[in-house]
């Protein structure tokens, strides 16, 4: 059984980091191309950063620059640094492996 189980959010003033991780279970972490995507309230949920088995990554333009995703395939853990945060990073953060396991997210609250 696939379980992804997010930690690491909470709150933060605007300009600080925060590192969000992401263990899976399972067996499918080191095959999959894992992702974070967020979800602001009143917003659709959208992606974050995303990286392939083999280390390939691609980010949202809203984060390029100040986020960074990485993976650890030996701990079966996926990992996302966030640094400047903003207020507009609020949201709630999930953990997505392949196209059809999510997490079930941890929150990150951006606020002085």
């Amino acid at each position: 059984q696939v379980q992804l189980v997010e930690s690491g959010g909470g709150l933060v003033q605007p300009g600080g980091s925060l590192r969000l991780s992401c263990t899976a279970s399972g067996g499918i972490f080191s095959s999959s191309r894992m992702s974070w995507y967020r979800q602001a309230p009143g917003r659709e949920r959208e992606l974050v950063a995303g990286i392939s088995p083999r280390g390939l990554t691609n980010y949202a333009e809203s984060v390029k620059g100040r986020f960074t995703i990485s993976r650890d395939n030996a701990k079966n853990t996926l990992y996302l640094q966030m640094n400047s945060l903003k207020p507009d990073d609020t949201a709630v953060y999930y953990c997505k492996a392949g196209v059809l396991f999510w997490g079930r997210g941890t929150q990150v609250t951006v606020s002085s």
